[in-house]
């Protein structure tokens, strides 16, 4: 009989669930709004004994802990002088053997286009134990706090998320094309610096130059612009709107819901359209 390694989990509050000296918990901070911790997240910002948080952690997260808890930035961002990814894991695997509750805080979650796999890796070599608590990441929360529905029954059943660059920091090595062809709705992470290359692999994949997409910075903080454009003048708007990274970028009919789901929009006196997809287009891919 084959027996399977089962861990039965507690209903115990996050509080008493152990955060043991020595060890590592690979936690998401979500994309920005404090709000959008997990329990457990919270819980291992307050018993911490270092945090070494990226640079897409939010201010409002990393006040939630403690003042006198250090902070250690390892903050990676393209275009920008970051941490080699070797020495952050190994300056995770130096703290933990000096005995402290290591509280690795990584934007959105870890496992989400954001290295935690290579550190959790890192940390099994060297027989550290470590915990993952999964976050919100922004392909889903920076889309709901836009008012774009990730998926969505009259528009698409599948989704593609891709990150704008491959582990060179090109897009060489991921064939846009196919990715065109792979699903209805794109969510492309980190894609900003090079969106004019990506707009032009995507329609010559066949997705057509009017479909919709949306850039999302800042998502779900006070800051957050959303720019609502198209595949073909993306380029163009973006230049006119001024947005920069850190952004999400989403391509697809979903988009038009924002018409009628901008509940933030809502909030401050847009007028929501109850049948926002009534303008789409009927030649589309997917």
């Amino acid at each position: 009989m084959v027996r399977s390694n089962l861990v039965v989990m507690t209903d115990a509050p996050p509080s008493l669930i152990e955060f043991a000296p020595g060890s590592v918990w690979l936690t998401g901070a979500g994309p920005g709004d404090p709000g959008l911790l997990t329990l457990h997240a919270l819980s291992a910002l307050k018993r911490a004994d270092v945090i070494v948080y990226d640079a897409l952690v939010s201010r409002g997260v990393l006040a939630l802990a403690p003042p006198d808890v250090p902070r250690e930035y390892a903050g990676k961002r393209g275009g920008k002088p970051s941490f080699n990814q070797a020495d952050i894991s190994l300056r995770l695997i130096q703290l933990a053997r000096q005995g402290k509750r290591v509280l690795r805080l990584k934007g959105g979650d870890p496992f989400v286009f954001g290295r935690g796999g290579e550190e959790a890796l890192a940390l099994v070599r060297a027989g550290v134990p470590f915990r993952v608590v999964p976050g919100v990441t922004a392909g889903i929360g920076g889309l709901a706090y836009a008012g774009i529905p990730l998926t969505h029954r009259d528009t698409n059943h599948a989704v593609s998320m891709v990150t704008g660059h491959d582990a060179t920091g090109e897009i060489t090595g991921i064939d846009w094309r196919a990715v065109a062809q792979g699903a209805p709705v794109l969510v492309i992470y980190m894609g900003v610096k090079r969106l004019a290359s990506i707009s032009r692999e995507l329609m010559a994949g066949g997705r057509l130059p009017d479909e919709p997409m949306a850039i999302i910075s800042n998502a779900s903080l006070p800051n957050q612009m959303v720019l609502e454009t198209t595949l073909g003048a993306c380029i163009d708007d973006l230049t006119t709107a001024d947005l920069s990274p850190p952004a999400i970028v989403v391509v697809g009919e979903v988009v038009r819901l924002r018409g009628g789901l901008d509940w933030l929009g809502a909030a401050g006196g847009r007028i929501l359209d109850p049948d926002p997809l009534s303008s789409r287009t009927s030649d589309k891919v997917g």
